[in-house]
């Protein structure tokens, strides 16, 4: 378990420290989805604690703080829970691009319809 002292409200989202919650991190100015990833009660306790995107690697089985390696980091101004408890919108202000292809936002790849 993490260093990171988690409040009764964060171990009430999160009643599971191993469970993974799907995470929106969406622009604070342009309202554009930049990214979906994943937090435990590790990754989500320090991302409440520093206001850093801070997420869980599913393919590293770790802690990953965004823009650790890149330079491009976002900070944490708001976080929302959906109605089910289930999903986590995350309001950031994003230095540099999200996606790690370089582009702004992950979602940059259209899928045609009919």
């Amino acid at each position: 378990m993490s260093s990171y002292q988690l409040s009764e409200d964060v171990k009430a989202l999160l009643k599971d420290p191993n469970l993974l919650i799907p995470a929106i991190a969406q622009d604070v100015q342009t309202k554009e989805v930049l990214m979906l990833a994943y937090v435990n009660q590790q990754a989500l306790a320090h991302m409440i604690e520093t206001a850093t995107g801070t997420y869980w690697s599913r393919s590293r089985n770790e802690l990953w703080v965004k823009g650790a390696t890149s330079g491009h980091t976002q900070k944490v101004l708001s976080l929302a829970l959906d109605c089910d408890g289930d999903a986590l919108l995350i309001s950031v202000e994003q230095i540099g691009a999200a996606c790690h292809t370089g582009k702004t936002t992950c979602f940059h790849q259209p899928v045609k319809l009919g």
